[in-house]
């Protein structure tokens, strides 16, 4: 292999990230939305088309028009399209968090975690310049604002029932951080720096009043005061969305997401540290851990293994992490951790026969099932190849339209 299509370099990434977007191309659906591919790249053999996959594939295209790909235009509208109709819910507002294909929900329930991802595409989508998507965005915060954002904290509650009359007790840390992802897109999308505060109100509870008092562990389970539940789960300790303990790609990912907040907010002196220290207990916890190479899922509150298979978008977090944190502060061990671990993705996960990668191994390195089937979506593998070479700024959409406009790049990290 030469030099210049090493894992990680500029070349890599280009073809990993064109071949990643062949493969997605098949998630569209015939009428509206996107859904659920199996490992042979064909559409999973059910009815569901979930909000969250439609919602980031429309984010992705998203990226991928603000790349150059004209013919992306169409499947960004296809998405918005899904998200102003079938999956939003026009008797009580708000997106259900799947329908069948027909158009009829699956769940009574509207929970953060979908609506989180339908801000981010419809602010990728904005940016993009795509018709439809500012109205979509300021919807989308509507009801962030007016159903999950609590007043006092800015952080959000879980999930109500359809008609919004009963609140679910419990709080999570996943919707939360994606809303730190989708709440900075928003702030570029509408030039609202509001919004990007908020999103340094959720940092600062997870970061400093949790993670910091874990050993940098991130807890992700509370009850409705937002005090942890430590135990939560833990007989259902593989849980695709609520795993017990700590979940070791989400310490890698909020680090990556307080280095992004630091662009908006440089004088805030704690984020870069807290970046650092949750990257570090996150590696040392779940890299090579349990006696095989790879990321662990998760870990109990002493560190110890509780799932050992090793997921993609662990990895594919763990690179983008790596490429931001070595641009930010110079350290060689970033540089030398995203050399490694690129080349261990293409080893173990990057599926050269059927596309797309491998979703989940097992401890001995061959492909499995135990916490997700199939592959999903590229969300997060996509990302992994833009992150190395998009400027550095609050959001992948606002980097590639400046890229775009000015003709340059970030510098990847060096093979």
């Amino acid at each position: 292999m030469s030099q210049s299509f090493r894992p990680g370099s500029s070349d890599f990434l280009r073809a990993e990230g064109e071949r990643l977007l062949a493969y997605a191309r098949n998630a569209r659906l015939p009428d509206w939305g996107f859904g659920w591919l199996d490992s042979d790249g064909s559409l999973i053999a059910d009815d569901t088309v979930h909000t969250y996959i439609t919602a980031r594939m429309t984010h992705v295209f998203s990226l991928a028009l603000l790349l150059g790909h004209d013919w992306a235009a169409e499947y960004v509208d296809h998405g918005i399209r899904a998200l102003t109709g079938p999956l939003h819910d026009d008797e009580y507002g708000g997106w259900f968090t799947a329908t069948d294909r027909a158009g009829c929900p699956l769940a009574d329930e509207k929970a953060a975690y979908p609506h989180v991802f339908v801000v981010l595409a419809a602010a990728s989508a904005t940016i993009a310049g795509r018709p439809g998507a500012r109205d979509l965005l300021a919807r989308a915060l509507g009801v962030i604002e007016q159903r999950f954002r609590e007043p006092e904290s800015s952080l959000l509650r879980e999930k109500w029932d359809r008609g919004w009359r009963a609140l679910d007790s419990y709080r999570g840390g996943n919707s939360n951080m994606h809303a730190i992802e989708a709440l900075l897109a928003a702030s570029d999308a509408t030039g609202d720096p509001a919004l990007a505060e908020q999103a340094l109100e959720i940092a600062d509870f997870f970061a400093n009043t949790v993670a910091r008092r874990a050993q940098w562990r991130v807890v992700e389970h509370f009850d409705e005061n937002w005090s942890p539940m430590w135990t939560y789960n833990q007989e259902h300790p593989a849980d695709p969305f609520r795993p017990y303990g700590a979940t070791i790609g989400h310490g890698i990912e909020w680090s990556r997401l307080l280095v992004h907040l630091r662009t908006v907010r440089p004088d805030v002196h704690w984020l870069l540290p807290a970046a650092r220290q949750l990257f570090s207990s996150a590696q040392h916890d779940g890299w090579n851990a349990d006696g095989h190479e790879g990321f662990l899922y998760t870990v109990d509150w002493d560190g110890k293994p509780v799932v050992s298979e090793r997921l993609h978008w662990v990895l594919a977090e763990a690179v983008g992490a790596a490429a931001v944190m070595y641009r930010v502060t110079g350290d060689p061990e970033y540089q030398r951790r995203y050399d490694e671990w690129w080349q261990w993705a293409e080893d173990h996960f990057v599926d050269r026969q059927a596309g797309s990668w491998h979703h989940e191994l097992d401890v001995a390195g061959k492909p499995a099932s135990t916490v997700k089937k199939g592959k999903a979506d590229i969300y997060h593998a996509f990302q992994a190849t833009l992150l190395p070479v998009a400027p550095l700024t609050a959001s992948l959409a606002s980097a590639l339209r400046d890229a775009r406009s000015t003709g340059t790049q970030s510098p990847t990290p060096q093979n």
